[in-house]
């Protein structure tokens, strides 16, 4: 597991002054990107190669309200990995208080930059079956 922090700006609340939902589906996916380059993976390594991984199936669950200068803690977990898929489950929680504010689930094919489903190379799928093991 990997944890993120962040503070919730003005612009990413919505006229009740709470965080506007879209926002959750964005700090996924920051923690997602996070979670890869701890492991080693950079993005831009996997695009050189022509390897993209699309959602192909994401979910929010919204507990409570996060607001206009929150401290969150966004937490992300590789679930589950095969040289097709990837499964990432996340946390959200206020920092001050530990409240959890939303839980998730995200899905992402393999793909090329077609949009043609691959295998993902080893030197990719290694890193991801054994993550932390090559820090």
């Amino acid at each position: 597991m990997i944890t993120v922090r962040e503070k919730v700006r003005f612009v990413e609340t919505d006229m009740m002054g709470v965080v506007h939902h879209s926002n959750y589906f964005r700090w996924f996916e920051m923690a997602r990107v996070e979670y890869l380059r701890e492991i080693g993976i950079l993005l831009n390594d996997m695009m050189d190669d022509n390897i993209v991984f699309p959602i192909t199936d994401v979910d929010c669950k919204y507990r409570a309200s996060a607001k206009f200068d929150d401290y969150i803690l966004i937490e992300a977990v590789l679930a589950e990995v095969s040289k097709v898929k990837m499964v990432f489950t996340y946390r959200v929680l206020r920092e001050q208080d530990n409240m959890l504010l939303a839980t998730g689930r995200t899905q992402n094919a393999f793909t090329d930059k077609q949009g043609k489903v691959i295998r993902l190379p080893d030197k990719y799928f290694e890193k991801l079956n054994n993550p932390f093991k090559t820090i």
